[in-house]
């Protein structure tokens, strides 16, 4: 992601943990869930994961991937936004004057149990996109069948697939599929 922040490039990584095209889901399970939070050092290894850690883990990513999906003008599945609303207050914040306990102004609450704070930096990291604007630069592919966020680096910001190559292509070579079938049908003598 070119010159993208690592809040955007975190909040990139947390909504492409399932991947619609193969089918899968790399936070399908609380296990899969610590390894993910693991990896990017955000959690310590051998911390557990709780299935209810796991299900607001869920909540969030949902809201966040169906927010990242919205064209202007549209609107967002209420439910899917309301239930990552109820998910960011479990996961409470602290605002500082100064750097926090984390380095930035906002910090995970520090009662929060590891894997609490986890996805509370995983709040924090959405609540800097989209307060510098900088979360409509993330996006989700037009493409139905992919669905996959990416960083938009365009100069205008409107980019509407992952890759051009694949995801534009398939949804230009339908379209003119379907023109072309429509001016067969429209061209088709009449019995």
């Amino acid at each position: 992601m070119r010159d993208a922040p690592a809040s955007a490039q975190l909040i990139e990584a947390f909504a492409n943990t399932v991947d619609v095209e193969l089918g899968t889901d790399e936070l399908d399970s609380a296990g899969g869930l610590a390894t993910w939070l693991a990896e990017r050092g955000m959690l310590d290894r051998g911390h557990e994961v709780g299935p209810g850690d796991h299900a607001l883990c869920l909540r969030l990513r949902a809201g966040v991937r169906e927010e990242l999906g919205v064209n202007v003008g549209d609107h967002a599945d209420p439910a899917l936004s309301a239930g990552a609303d109820e998910a960011l207050r479990e996961l409470p914040v602290l605002v500082s004057v100064g750097r926090g306990p984390d380095g930035g102004a906002l910090s995970p609450a520090p009662d929060l149990p590891p894997a609490r704070r986890a996805l509370a930096a995983l709040a924090i990291a959405w609540c800097e996109l989209t307060l510098t604007g900088e979360a409509a630069r993330l996006k989700r592919c037009s493409e139905h069948t992919c669905a996959w966020v990416f960083w938009d680096a365009s100069k205008n910001r409107s980019r509407r697939w992952c890759s051009m190559r694949v995801c534009g292509n398939r949804a230009k070579a339908r379209r003119h599929s379907a023109k072309q079938a429509g001016a067969t049908g429209a061209a088709a003598p009449a019995d």
